[in-house]
């Protein structure tokens, strides 16, 4: 009987640490993230063609401006750091780079991509992107 306590004890507390390093390792992986990926768009100049290829693809332009009037108090997440912590979340760190790869190389398409953020993404997640997006690309 005392084993048994003993074990039950054991348990708990590993589940107690197994949750923390979860959630913190998540937060810390996803800042890294948010730092790296905005460190690099910055200093090679890709967050300017990334600007000018949304503003030149309708399609894209009208997908982004859906965010403009969105009431942010209904969102799940209105920050950098929480949208990259939900999607690093819901695909993966690994799934994120190859995500990126394929963009870089041009091997997936637009529909490619969004029925891939529609299968993992809430309706309601998918817009906070879209208000985040807007911020960022009308801020200067």
């Amino acid at each position: 009987m005392k084993a048994v306590k003993i074990l039950s004890v054991i348990v708990v507390i590993l589940a107690i640490i197994g949750v923390g390093i979860y959630h913190f390792g998540t937060k810390i992986a996803s800042d890294q993230l948010v730092s790296a990926v905005s460190d690099q768009l910055e200093s090679s100049g890709e967050a300017e063609e990334i600007r000018t290829a949304i503003e030149n693809d309708p399609e894209l332009k009208k997908f982004v401006e859906e965010g403009k009037n969105v009431d942010e108090g209904t969102l799940p997440f209105t920050t950098k750091e929480e949208a990259t912590k939900t999607l690093v979340s819901k695909f993966g760190i690994g799934n994120l780079k190859d995500i990126q790869t394929q963009v870089q190389n041009g091997t997936i398409t637009k529909e490619e991509l969004m029925a891939e953020v529609q299968s993992k993404l809430t309706e309601e997640e998918i817009l906070a992107l879209k208000v985040i997006a807007y911020k960022e690309l009308n801020k200067e």
